[in-house]
């Protein structure tokens, strides 16, 4: 009996042996958690994030939705063209821009730092979206809380009533960043929205102790560096050095400035070859949060899109070009488990890529545009822009708005982007354009989409031609729809 005890013991211990050397084996050849980012899922992750919806699944996107009236008889006549590329898709999603709220109910107020303007609209008008078709919406922008925390909750409760499914505000920063699920005939779509151009204040904040969680959007953080020349620095470290220490730094106590890098008066300034322009670093702890979010969503789904509110380099310059963090950004996001990234915000089209076999649309412009009708205004905004409220109605200073930043066409000519996936991958993007009608007045449907007129049309495609040429994008015109044609493997 003892032989035999002792011979179990010895093989007991062989067999943890074993164990041990195999488990060390396994550690050696695949990556730690520590070592394995958000972006790079470990081999064995590989198939949770495999796109597993349907054949023929369609995604309709547009871009902002600056949506402030519910629509007119007249209004529905002109967008019956448009309304049924939206409806035949099975998602179609766009980005609201403003608040919904009802003035005669709302107890909320304009906040002092707003996204350049307290836009708002009526609760009605979540509705008249189900109506044309969407059933999701991003809701991290710049205007998220321009009427407050109270601002942002009466809006997700009016797009929730109509039925839309949103991502990207929250009542803290984990529900921000969350996915948010959309049941389909073809399967489950997850979508998770950011915004990188944001006022400070309506940042999403994880709780901390007793500290409670600060309701907001998912923000992407982005530093912006002004490019100059080696020369020009050195001018700008002489200006560095005889300032009182202190008053010349930004205040970013704990960090050092790199190497080429300065400081001063609140500006990033780095060398380049040449001056000019703008470089962005993304904040790597909201980078990793996000992909994270986006692996977990894709995790729980069949598809998952991707979007993101981005004004970089600057609204007012309509540059053709993302800021330098954005194509990083689209590649991480599909890398991590997104089937599309889609980018809104600076109001004008900007060009599409194709990244393993994914959609990227760089910006989609407008859909709605219709900030000529939004009322009331707070004083602060007359005040801005050195107007009377006594002496001004909000049609007197939004024209004025619109004369200083919106007059040329490109800021009402854009496209409604249907994807369609065959045995989940990319089989075909068309590119329907859309005019707005935006010069006309807000009562005679300025502001509201329609298909574009032939010739029209075709200035719009030979744009975006243009736009995603540097992306190894070709976009055949067929008609008045652009169409990229996935190559077969």
């Amino acid at each position: 009996m003892k032989l035999d005890r002792a011979l179990a013991a010895f093989g007991v211990c062989i067999f943890v042996l074993v164990l041990t050397a195999a488990t060390c084996a396994l550690g050696q050849n695949s990556p730690s958690g520590s070592q394995r980012s958000a972006e790079q899922p470990a081999p064995d992750e590989k198939h949770l994030l495999a796109t597993t919806i349907a054949d023929g699944f369609r995604v309709a996107a547009v871009g902002d939705l600056i949506f402030s009236s519910p629509l007119s008889l007249s209004s529905e006549d002109r967008l019956k063209s448009v309304e049924g590329v939206l409806r035949d898709a099975d998602v179609t999603l766009g980005n609201l821009e403003n608040t919904l709220i009802d003035f005669r109910v709302f107890r909320g107020y304009p906040q002092a730092e707003s996204g350049g303007g307290q836009l708002s609209g009526s609760p009605a008008v979540a509705k008249d979206l189900r109506n044309m078709g969407f059933n999701m919406v991003a809701r991290a922008n710049n205007h998220t809380t321009d009427w407050g925390v109270e601002g942002m909750r009466e809006t997700d409760s009016a797009v929730d009533a109509a039925g839309i499914v949103h991502a990207g505000t929250g009542e803290n920063r984990a529900a921000a960043r969350a996915a948010r699920y959309l049941d389909t005939a073809k399967g489950r779509v997850a979508l998770v929205s950011m915004a990188s151009s944001f006022t400070p204040m309506s940042a999403a904040g994880d709780p901390l102790g007793e500290t409670p969680g600060r309701p907001g959007l998912s923000a992407l953080h982005v530093t912006p560096y002004a490019i100059v020349t080696s020369e020009m620095m050195q001018e700008l470290r002489k200006i560095r050095d005889v300032q009182p220490k202190g008053l010349a730094e930004s205040w970013n106590e704990g960090t050092q400035e790199k190497p080429g890098d300065l400081d001063l008066f609140g500006q990033h300034w780095r060398v380049g070859h040449t001056a000019g322009g703008f470089t962005y670093e993304m904040s790597d702890p909201d980078l990793q949060e996000i992909l994270k979010s986006i692996r977990k969503g894709k995790q729980n789904a069949d598809f998952l899109i991707a979007t993101i509110h981005a004004h970089e380099p600057d609204i007012a310059v309509a540059t053709e070009e993302p800021g330098d963090f954005l194509p990083k950004l689209a590649h991480a996001c599909i890398d991590a488990g997104a089937d599309a990234f889609i980018g809104h915000g600076p109001h004008r089209l900007r060009g599409i890529e194709i990244y393993n076999g994914k959609p990227i649309f760089y910006s989609l412009g407008n859909f709605f545009f219709q900030i000529a009708a939004v009322e009331p205004l707070a004083r602060d905004t007359y005040e801005a822009f050195k107007m009377d409220p006594a002496t001004f109605t909000e049609k007197d200073l939004t024209d004025k708005i619109i004369k200083m930043h919106f007059t040329e066409p490109v800021w009402y000519e854009s496209v409604a982007a249907v994807s369609r996936f065959e045995h989940g991958e990319l089989s075909e993007v068309r590119l329907y354009p859309v005019e707005l009608n935006f010069l006309s007045r807000a009562s005679r449907q300025g502001g509201i989409p329609r298909l574009a007129d032939p010739p029209e049309a075709r200035s719009i495609l030979e744009l975006l031609q243009r736009l995603s040429a540097p992306y190894g994008t070709t976009i055949d015109i067929v008609g008045s729809v652009g169409v990229i044609r996935l190559r077969a493997k």
